[in-house]
């Protein structure tokens, strides 16, 4: 298959192009300032857009809507008629901050920033629907790798022993590890009857102190210095408040009733890989 993917220097694209290479599909890796597939593609793969860690100024988060809500519909525009599937990634933003409720697919959207984002983003998937290809849009919990991302970046307070919760450390974290989320793509290129929303999530989430506990007992060191509700919105702003403290309890139902099968279901299994 001739597979066209953006974002295929980031985190998740770099370890998908190796993958599909080594299935033996061909790969083009789109330019940065004009991403348009060529004739003769059959998948695209949509994984570009502004890093959403940092404090979110108003210019970064236009630059966050802008890279993925108007870059989304620019390439739907362009798709050649060869193209048979888009995958293109969204989050589990969308549902916003819920407590301990039990999210799916079928869920109501939430409340704020990357809730609406999340929304345009993948009302902006639309056209290429309207061109009569199938559509999958990937709702990626926290990827897991020890090469970059949310676990990369707490791996040196963790290994000081600096580590702790965040907040009352009761939110949940819907996380999926690097190799599950590269194996969802591949299974969503082929899985022909996966379409629309589909949570890349591990099916077992965990609270925040749950997946301290679990870090530091991975890496062999104590955590117990927390982050307060106050010193995370202090330092990180509206960031804070989305991504760090927020809870989504998010469960991959549609993922798994297609036929994928996870890899590392279980936190402490995955970062024991990813760490190793």
């Amino acid at each position: 298959m001739k597979i066209f993917v953006t974002g295929s220097h980031g985190l998740i694209g770099t370890a998908l192009v190796e993958v599909l290479e080594r299935d033996g599909h061909e790969v083009i890796r789109a330019a940065r300032r004009e991403p348009r597939p060529p004739d003769g593609c059959e998948a695209v793969v949509h994984l570009a857009g502004e890093p959403i860690a940092g404090r979110w100024t108003k210019r970064k988060k236009a630059a966050i809507r802008e890279s993925r809500v108007a870059r989304t519909r620019e390439l739907c525009e362009v798709l050649p008629a060869s193209v048979k599937v888009f995958v293109c990634a969204s989050a589990i933003g969308f549902y916003g901050d819920r407590g301990t409720e039990p999210l799916n697919e079928n869920s109501a959207m939430g409340t704020g920033f990357l809730a609406e984002v999340v929304r345009d983003w993948e009302v902006a998937t639309k056209r290429a629907s309207e061109k009569g290809i199938r559509v999958v849009n990937l709702r990626f919990g926290v990827v897991l790798s020890a090469k970059g991302g949310a676990l990369a970046k707490m791996l040196l307070p963790f290994k000081l022993g600096a580590g702790g919760i965040v907040g009352f450390g009761r939110q949940f974290w819907s996380w999926v590890a690097l190799d599950d989320a590269v194996g969802a793509i591949r299974h969503a290129l082929t899985a022909e009857d996966l379409r629309g929303p589909v949570n890349v999530v591990s099916p077992q989430p965990v609270t925040n102190k749950q997946f301290t506990k679990a870090l530091g007992k991975a890496l062999g060191r104590p955590a117990i210095f927390p982050m307060p509700d106050p010193v995370a919105r202090l330092v990180f702003g509206e960031m804070a408040g989305e991504l760090l403290l927020a809870s989504q309890q998010v469960f991959p139902f549609k993922l798994e009733g297609s036929g994928y099968r996870f890899r590392f279901a279980n936190l402490d299994a995955a970062l024991q890989h990813l760490l190793r």
